[in-house]
């Protein structure tokens, strides 16, 4: 060793750096300690130039906390970071040196370097070790990969990344980690994919890390049979799934309502002996109750706790959310009462989901105190909990309160987000004050927040309500605009998900890693892109102004734009063209439908059916529903052939007696299409038939809906059935539903002022004010001036 300290490149060194005793020239194996090793060592990589010589003579002296000391020293003294920079590439060539302390030590002195340009002198160094032939490791472009993450330059960090190659610097796994981890969280899966396949033609030995961060993305994605694809491979290479990969598979089981196959994914972590940690746990608590399963998910909850499990702060707020979002609130309060009885204390998560309940259900008082309250125990609003009692507010009307929140979120040094600005156009555009909506807009854009489709959907919306079809055609014209307007021109024609994989996937293999990220962000950065929710906004708009044409040529434009007309698009198209009396094209527009590949929804059905009733097209009207019927799954074939029988001999009676049996069995039973046949038969003045309609669907537990009963009701009338009309209105008192004044006081009318009648009205006012009406403020005058008459009527009756 003595050798080794006092060979030439020592000798070389000038003596002032060293001090009078300085540990090399008296070192001895008994005497060495990490710290006058890491005083030496800072003393020569300060004072040689190039230092790889020097420390290739010292390197059997170092180890990981040595390097650790000199970073850390080297850091204090805020010398030049070129110096460390260089000592962490040397460094990290030897895998016993290597350690993830260095790796964050490196980028906070990036991160923290202030006084000089510190990404730049981090490249200069790389240059410089480029032009003296030296070999640079794939840790020196990690540490810049994250540094520039860090800094929330996911574009340089790609860029950085795919500058490797120019270096000669192969990446390892770890940086190829860092690199997916990155992409990942940019969701831009399909190019993490693409780098996922160069790793696998490298012949890497794959671990835990590289798996775990691509599972995360598509279950992230709603790719979770690709996920489990992928899970698979993991397990038959022999890699030990951690809890990080459960839960991540569990995340995205819950993610896609297979909870069952979520649960025995769970049930498998803990037959491999993994303990579930609060992670874990709350996966899946939450989704339990996001697919509706609160009670389970309460099950769930104490059997954690009997196993020991840390349910934690966020088990308890799944829980508490699922039960608002089902308007229990009592029991969501008892649970946050719990909550506080246990001794774990509610975060701003917390709060805010109480907040949100309380809001949904109109209690904006309360919601105000807990907000309060919250304040007071020192926990600090973001503007995510403002608007939500924003939201609050202008769901109730309260604008004024719901400005004033908006500016106290700028009072509290926090801004106003996007979601701020579209609850607002959305409060004020459903009070019809599209003018101030349109103020909100433009004080948005001033602010800098850049308009979501949500935002530009619900400024269109309240324009078309207004009648300001051509402004909402303008605001169509901004989106379409968008950040990016030649972007899709510059793609090739009939781009779609698999081609552009392909295009993705060459662009890697040829290096361009930056360029496919570019292209893949600028598709997912193109602004507000008009969605097909805003061109139903548009086409009903036009529709309810009788503009049909102009519709129809939105609905064109929707189509070259490639996007997929939903059941609602053309639901609004068919219901447009039946209401300006075109029939034709309509059904022109539903035959389109068919051929389009898009599965007609039952409110097509429905929308067709109705307008058939209407225009006493009773057969057509049928037509349409058979031909419903035989397109829903659970009918055999040859069971609706009976139905068809009677309908085609009139004998609606039997076809429905033997329909509802059939029906009523199915998962997805729909009354609707009964409450509308019932109108029908209404219509053409059948009913008897009507009636008879209503008694069968009682006999079978059927609710008929109130605008149906409403229509029977007024034929009854008409027809003279005064007692029948009572009956049907009783029924629909005994189902819940209330009735506006004409209705009522038309039925009472006709009661007064028949003979026969008299007693029936009084009967009936009576039950009504039973269930609620208040008669005082009901009956028109008029009515109430036939009162006397009644009295007199039965007291002469009485006299008899």
């Amino acid at each position: 060793m003595q050798k080794l300290l006092h060979s030439l490149i020592f000798r070389t060194i000038n003596r002032r750096y060293f001090t009078p005793t300085s540990s090399f020239s008296t070192i001895s194996d008994d005497a060495l300690d990490s710290f006058k090793i890491s005083n030496e060592v800072l003393t020569l990589i300060n004072s040689v130039h190039p230092i790889e010589p020097a420390l290739e003579n010292v390197s059997p002296l170092l180890n990981r906390e040595v390097v650790i000391s000199v970073l850390q020293s080297q850091a204090q003294l805020e010398k030049d970071p070129r110096i460390c920079f260089r000592f962490f590439i040397w460094v990290s060539k030897t895998a016993s040196l290597r350690s993830g302390a260095s790796n964050r030590l490196i980028v906070d002195m990036l991160l923290r370097g202030e006084k000089w340009n510190s990404f730049d002198l981090y490249w200069s160094v790389l240059d410089e070790l480029r032009n003296q032939k030296l070999s640079v490791s794939a840790d020196a472009f990690s540490v810049l990969i994250l540094g520039y993450w860090r800094l929330k330059m996911a574009e340089k960090a790609v860029e950085t990344f795919g500058r490797m190659n120019d270096y000669e610097c192969k990446p390892d796994l770890a940086a190829y980690n860092v690199i997916l981890n990155i992409l990942v969280k940019k969701d831009v899966i399909m190019l993490a994919l693409a780098v996922y396949s160069t790793i696998l033609k490298s012949n890497y030995m794959l671990g835990c890390d590289t798996f775990n961060v691509l599972i995360d993305g598509l279950c992230k994605s709603q790719m979770i049979e690709d996920a489990l694809i992928l899970f698979d491979e993991m397990t038959s290479r022999g890699i030990l799934p951690n809890r990080i990969t459960y839960t991540s598979v569990m995340s995205g089981l819950c993610k896609a309502k297979k909870i069952h196959d979520a649960h025995g994914i769970f049930d498998l972590m803990v037959h491999s002996e993994i303990i579930p940690n609060s992670a874990a746990c709350t996966t899946l608590i939450d989704g339990y109750c996001k697919n509706g399963q609160i009670d389970e998910a309460f099950m769930l909850v104490k059997s954690f706790q009997a196993d020991g499990y840390d349910v934690g702060i966020r088990g308890f707020s799944c829980l508490i959310d699922a039960l608002m979002k089902a308007t229990r609130i009592s029991e969501a309060e008892e649970q946050f009462q719990k909550v506080l009885d246990v001794g774990l204390v509610p975060d701003l998560v917390l709060y805010t989901i109480m907040l949100h309940g309380l809001c949904e259900a109109g209690r904006m008082e309360d919601a105000m105190d807990l907000f309060r309250e919250m304040i007071v125990k020192g926990i600090v609003p973001d503007t995510q909990c403002y608007n939500v009692l924003i939201k609050g507010f202008c769901d109730s009307g309260l604008l004024d309160e719901a400005l004033s929140l908006k500016r106290e979120i700028s009072r509290q040094g926090l801004l106003p987000t996007t979601c701020t600005y579209t609850i607002l156009i959305c409060g004020f555009c459903r009070k019809s004050l599209v003018r101030e909506a349109q103020q909100i807009f433009k004080e948005m854009e001033k602010m800098g927040c850049n308009a979501s489709a949500v935002t530009f959907n619900a400024l269109i919306d309240g324009l078309c309500k207004a009648g300001e079809l051509e402004e909402a055609q303008l605001m169509l014209c901004r989106m379409e605009i968008g950040k990016h307007p030649g972007l899709l021109l510059r793609l090739p024609q009939g781009d779609g998900s698999a081609s552009l994989q392909k295009r993705v996937e060459t662009l890697v293999e040829s290096g361009s890693l930056v360029k496919a990220y570019k292209l893949l962000m600028q598709l997912a950065d193109c602004g507000a892109v008009p969605d097909v929710r805003t061109y139903n906004i548009l086409i009903n708009g036009m529709c309810r102004a009788g503009q049909v044409d102009v519709a129809r040529k939105l609905f064109e434009q929707l189509l070259i734009k490639r996007l997929s007309p939903d059941s609602v698009t053309y639901a609004t198209l068919i219901d447009g063209f039946e209401r300006a009396g075109r029939d034709g094209v309509a059904y022109k527009i539903f035959e389109q439908m068919n051929e389009n590949g898009c599965k007609p929804s039952s409110s097509v059905y429905k929308t067709l059916m109705i307008w058939c009733c209407r225009k006493r097209k009773t057969s057509d009207a049928i037509a349409f529903w058979l031909k419903y019927l035989k397109s829903r799954d659970g009918f055999e074939d040859g069971a609706l052939e009976s139905v068809e029988e009677f309908f085609e001999k009139v004998d609606f009676e039997s076809a429905l007696r033997s329909l509802v049996d059939m029906d009523i069995k199915l998962a997805d039973f729909d009354s609707a299409f009964y409450s509308i046949w019932l109108s029908g038969l209404c219509q053409v003045n059948r009913v008897e038939e009507a009636l008879k309609t209503l008694h069968i669907l009682e006999e079978f537990n059927v609710s008929v809906s109130a605008p149906a009963c409403v229509i029977l009701i007024r034929a009854l009338c008409s027809e003279g059935e005064l007692s029948k009309a009572v009956d049907v209105f009783l029924y629909t008192m005994q189902k819940g539903y209330r009735f506006k004044r004409a209705l009522c006081n038309s039925v009472v009318e006709a009661l007064l002022k028949s003979k026969n009648e008299v007693i029936l009205a009084l009967e009936l006012l009576d039950r009504m004010k039973s269930v609620g009406y208040d008669l005082d403020s009901l009956l028109y005058p008029r009515t109430k001036s036939l009162l006397p008459h009644i009295y007199s009527v039965m007291k002469n009756s009485s006299a008899r």
